[in-house]
C-alpha cells in the first residue's frame, strides 16, 4: 500500500461493527473469477479475454460498504487459473494461485456453468483445500439443466454454500457477497473505502496492453506475450511487448504497423487525458520456458 493509502486509512472513521476479511478465488482457466470480481469491484481490476490463462499475477480488488447492515470491506484474490504445466511459465502462474489460497478468510472454487464437471473441477478442487462456496458462473450462457447438472456434480466437494451467478448480468452476485459478507469476522480496513485495487499503475498498464493484444491475435500466440513498462516518466509511457520468435513479431507489429496502432488506440482510451504511450516489440527466445526470464518479467 503506498503511503497516501496508509494516510488515507488512517484518516478513515472505522465503524466498531465493521466486518472485513479476504476471499479467493480459484478455478480452471477461462471459468470468469476475474470478469466476477471486476463486477463485485464495480471496476476493471483484472483484464479479462476469451482466451484461457489470460490472468497470471495474483491480483486484488476491494469492495467496501460502510453504509452495509453490518458494514463490511471484501478484499477479493484474483488467482490465474490452474492448469496443468507444460512450461516454465505454466508452473510459476499455478504457484501463485496456490499460494493465493492461503491465509484468507473465505475460499470460492468457480466453476463454468456451460462446461460438465469433470477431472479438471476435481484436480482443482483437491489442490485448494477446504471449499466454503462453490460459485457457478455463467448462467446467462447455460440452459436451466446445465446449471442444475452443475450444481448437483459439484455437490460432492462438500462446500458450506453453492451459488449460482452470472458475471456478465449481474445475476446472483448479490447472494454471493451476502454468502461470503456471512463468513467475515470484525477486523480492521485493510484499505481506504474508496480502493478498488491494489494493482500498481504501471502493471495496470502493461495488463491492458496485453489484454488488447489477447483480443487482436491468433489462438496460439498470446502464451508467447508478455508485456512490462519500461519507461514512466508522466504523460510518457512506454511498454515493451515480449514475443518469443521473430515470426510473432511481425502478427504483433502487424502489416503497416496496424495490429499494434489498434492496441495503442484502445488502450489510450482507457487512460487519462494527455498520456503518451509508445509501444515497443521485442523477441527473447523461448521466454515462457526459461525460469529465470519468467522470473525476470515479473511472474
Amino acid at each position: 500500500m503506498t503511503d497516501d493509502s496508509t494516510e488515507d486509512l488512517q484518516r478513515e472513521v472505522v465503524p466498531d461493527s465493521l466486518r472485513s476479511g479476504f476471499a479467493v478465488l480459484v478455478g480452471r482457466p477461462n471459468v470468469g473469477k476475474s470478469s466476477i470480481i471486476n463486477a463485485l469491484c464495480g471496476s476493471k481490476v483484472s483484464i479479462v479475454s476469451d482466451k484461457p490463462q489470460t490472468t497470471r499475477h495474483r491480483v486484488m480488488g476491494v469492495a467496501t460498504r460502510l453504509d452495509a447492515e453490518p458494514p463490511w470491506q471484501l478484499v477479493f484474490v484474483d488467482t490465474p487459473g490452474l492448469h496443468k504445466p507444460v512450461s516454465a511459465l505454466g508452473e510459476r502462474v499455478n504457484a501463485t494461485a496456490l499460494d493465493s489460497t492461503a491465509d484468507v478468510d473465505v475460499r470460492c472454487l468457480v466453476l463454468d456453468a456451460t462446461q460438465p464437471f469433470g477431472n479438471g473441477d476435481r484436480w482443482v478442487a483437491e489442490r485448494i483445500g477446504s471449499i466454503a462456496i462453490v460459485v457457478v458462473n455463467k448462467i446467462d450462457r447455460a440452459n436451466p439443466n446445465q446449471v442444475l447438472e452443475m450444481l448437483s456434480a459439484s455437490s460432492q466437494l462438500d462446500a458450506e454454500a453453492y451459488v449460482p451467478v452470472s458475471a456478465r448480468t449481474g445475476e446472483g452476485l448479490d447472494t454471493l457477497v451476502d454468502e461470503l459478507t456471512q463468513r467475515l469476522s470484525p477486523g480492521p480496513l485493510y484499505f481506504p473505502s474508496e480502493a478498488v485495487s491494489d494493482t500498481p499503475e504501471e502493471q495496470m498498464v502493461a495488463e491492458l496492453v496485453r489484454e488488447q493484444l489477447l483480443a487482436e491475435t491468433s489462438q496460439e500466440l498470446p502464451y508467447s506475450i508478455a508485456t512490462r513498462v519500461t519507461e514512466w516518466e508522466w504523460p510518457r509511457i512506454r511498454v515493451e511487448v515480449i514475443v518469443e520468435r521473430e515470426s510473432q513479431k511481425g502478427m504483433v507489429i502487424g502489416k503497416g504497423g496496424q495490429v499494434l496502432k489498434r492496441v495503442g488506440q484502445q488502450v489510450r482510451r482507457q487512460l487519462p487525458d494527455g498520456a503518451y504511450l509508445e509501444l515497443r516489440v521485442k523477441v527473447d527466445k523461448n521466454w515462457q520456458r526459461r525460469p529465470d526470464r519468467v522470473e525476470r518479467l515479473g511472474y
